[in-house]
């Protein structure tokens, strides 16, 4: 199975997608539709959540498997310490080998029903993300990726103890970080910079949500933890009554910046795409990430 790092080498940047994971077979359906009609544009990788508070993990687990093994797709599962004993976490880790993926993302996870509630661990499991990094890289040839906050974990105390934290779980055993949702590239590259000022020069990929609705502006807002700066509200704002307009204008935005991104050699462009591809394919497309062949 090829690694993402290995995806990732090479000449001229590249992109991946992320999905979530179904919750029925309604769901399913929509969710395959996308992973098809993304598949011939040849992603680095592909990844499917575990969801919300480690829910939804079956439909995870299941999803990523049917990938690895029906698609010509890299997959990338994410896996939690959310109500999860060491044991089940080997287990889970042990199958994903068995059906031939070795990309995981390994997280800690979000506390069950309150994102911002207090962390409570399974009583015979794992507290940090950095000990489900050593656990993953303890049990095989796996690659292992991180989760990362360009404006710093709600929890940290500022950035400099976020960066600290994050170079921690990278030095563990990762061999990359995904950064959340940010509204500025600069945002981004100064979080890049922060990684490479402690001497860590493991490669650290932005995540990038096509602007398609005023519900997708407001989702990135909450969940890069930051206000959206003005600039960009006066520019999408007022045309919140206006669908069409305000989707063209959010795939400009999001093209732009992306485009920044890759113009300050970022090699991969990590999409979230809500288990849809046509924004995510609109994007690639100006941005000349369409292979020949797609």
């Amino acid at each position: 199975m090829t690694s993402v790092i290995e995806r990732l080498r090479g000449d001229g940047p590249k992109f991946s997608i992320e999905f979530f994971p179904p919750r029925d077979a309604a769901d399913e359906a929509v969710l395959w539709k996308a992973i098809r009609e993304l598949e011939p544009y040849d992603p680095a990788y592909m990844s499917i959540t575990y969801g919300a508070g480690g829910s939804s993990r079956d439909g995870t687990i299941r999803s990523i498997a049917r990938v690895a093994t029906e698609t010509t797709l890299v997959p990338m599962a994410h896996l939690t310490a959310v109500n999860h004993s060491v044991a089940e976490l080997r287990n889970v880790i042990g199958w994903y080998a068995s059906v031939g993926v070795r990309n995981i993302l390994a997280l800690r996870g979000d506390p069950p029903g309150d994102v911002y509630g207090d962390w409570i661990p399974h009583p015979e499991g794992l507290t940090y993300a950095e000990e489900l990094v050593q656990l993953v890289r303890s049990l095989g040839d796996f690659c292992i990726g991180v989760s990362a906050y360009t404006y710093g974990h709600p929890r940290s105390a500022d950035l400099e103890t976020d960066t600290k934290y994050l170079v921690s779980k990278l030095r563990a055993g990762a061999d990359f970080a995904i950064a959340q949702l940010f509204h500025d590239a600069e945002d981004f590259l100064r979080l890049r910079d922060r990684v490479a000022a402690t001497g860590c020069d493991v490669p650290v990929l932005p995540g990038v949500m096509p602007l398609t609705t005023m519900r997708t502006l407001q989702t990135t807002i909450k969940l890069s933890g930051a206000p959206a700066p003005r600039k960009l509200l006066d520019r999408l704002e007022p045309l919140a009554d206006d669908p069409k307009a305000f989707r063209a204008a959010g795939i400009d935005v999001t093209t732009e910046l992306c485009e920044k991104l890759i113009a300050e050699g970022v090699p991969n462009l990590h999409f979230y795409t809500f288990n849809r591809s046509k924004a995510t394919r609109e994007v690639i497309a100006r941005l000349g990430l369409v292979p020949a062949r797609a």
